[in-house]
């Protein structure tokens, strides 16, 4: 991936038509501060050799059989947090407490995608201790405001996954740690289930509640929750009933 830009890879994804790989059970966490330029969180740079190599992200991996040491067999959700916890550790040395997580969201990736992970994606506060990347999976950190994160990848100086894009594109609506954590803890976290279609401009990704999405027909009147991904511009972020 590496090599090639975000866009082109689901491109091709989606021209193969074929099954992915057995979904990994992942985790990541949306470290928060308040910053004299806004509300800001803390995104990594992977290293190319990896999944998702040389994109931005937030701490984050897959959970692994300790993260459910001491858990009930099926608290997926109890096992998450302390994974998102445990990466945030290894990946910048920054420490947050597993129960201080609020759920943000769960992402299922498009059936195509070869590496499929399913992740939740929680918010928090981040600590006041310096960050310390490992230099092994992680090669750059950075704090951003949403916007500004936003505003770089659409100027092509970063790259971005799906995921990534819309949780920013949410995040740009708060001010402040505070009014983040209690909005999140006030609503029950969005389950996304991705479809990629494929337009001339560039792929689309379809989530409930587009009129496209059952069918992947992104010409389907009616409602539109998408992101269409423009391949080497802007992309576009759309939510409403039409």
């Amino acid at each position: 991936m590496s090599n090639e830009k975000h866009e082109d890879v689901l491109v091709r994804m989606s021209k193969t038509g074929a099954e992915g790989s057995v979904p990994v059970p992942a985790a990541t966490v949306i470290l928060l501060r308040d910053h004299s330029n806004g509300l800001e969180t803390l995104m990594l740079k992977k290293t190319s050799k990896i999944a998702f190599g040389g994109m931005w992200v937030f701490p984050g991996g897959r959970v692994d059989p300790a993260d459910a040491h001491g858990l009930a067999d099926d608290d997926d959700l109890g096992a998450a947090r302390v994974a998102a916890a445990r990466e945030a550790a290894e990946e910048a040395s920054l420490h947050v407490d597993s129960g201080a997580l609020v759920p943000f969201s769960h992402w299922t990736p498009p059936p195509v995608q070869p590496r499929r992970f399913i992740t939740w994606f929680f918010v928090a506060s981040a600590p006041a201790s310096q960050v310390v990347i490992d230099d092994g999976e992680i090669r750059d950190h950075e704090w951003m405001t949403p916007e500004t994160a936003l505003a770089k990848r659409d100027a092509g100086e970063i790259e971005i996954a799906p995921p990534t894009y819309v949780s920013l594109f949410e995040l740009a609506r708060w001010r402040s740690v505070t009014e983040a954590l209690e909005a999140a803890a006030a609503r029950p976290p969005e389950r996304f289930a991705t479809q990629i279609a494929v337009q001339a401009e560039g792929p689309v990704a379809l989530w409930h509640g587009d009129a496209g999405w059952e069918a992947g027909d992104v010409a389907a009147a009616g409602p539109r929750h998408r992101l269409t991904m423009v391949k080497g511009g802007v992309w576009s972020y759309e939510r409403h009933d039409g």
